[in-house]
């Protein structure tokens, strides 16, 4: 039985001690944060559940956020919403979690833009999210390599990290 709906206040403990389990950086004072801005109508959290059927145990599974107004400077000045932050917990993956929570985000997106960009990182670590966006349609965006916010140019140096970012867009209608 999955569970997708939106963040409650009630969340943040549980997908923060999910998170520290794995030795992540989530803090509760980031859900705290991301639970502010939808509040604000800045930002949606789209929380999910995974149980067994006819049993009232739920266990955190994952999230996804939509920011609708993206920090990407591209897609901020064509108005293209972002989802951003797709988490999925390990024990969950490969079981259609990751999928249910994009096809929801999705959704509620089409229904205010025809477009959806998200970022992906270089590293290892993102192989799994990278072939999912490009099963799903999504395409570069074609601007290349982003570090810290700013384009990456030819030649240059710039670590591989987190903010190492490659931007994509995919049509929704």
């Amino acid at each position: 039985m999955l569970t997708i709906r939106l963040l409650q206040s009630s969340d943040i403990p549980p997908i923060a001690a999910a998170f520290a389990e794995l030795g992540w950086n989530k803090p509760a004072s980031q859900y705290e944060q991301y639970l502010s801005e939808q509040e604000a109508g800045q930002r949606v959290v789209l929380v999910a559940y995974s149980g067994v059927q006819n049993l009232p145990i739920l266990d955190f599974a994952g999230y996804v956020t939509i920011c609708w107004q993206s920090h990407y400077p591209p897609f901020r000045e064509a108005n293209i919403p972002e989802i951003v932050d797709f988490n999925v917990l390990p024990r969950f993956r490969r079981q259609g979690i990751g999928a249910a929570l994009m096809d929801e985000a999705e959704n509620r997106i089409a229904r205010v833009s025809p477009v959806v960009g998200l970022g992906v990182g270089m590293t290892a670590d993102y192989g799994s999210a990278q072939r999912m966006y490009a099963r799903r349609g999504y395409l570069p965006d074609g601007r290349g390599l982003f570090s810290g916010g700013k384009p990456v140019q030819y030649g240059q140096s710039v670590p591989v990290d987190d903010d190492l970012v490659l931007f994509f867009t995919k049509l929704l209608t």
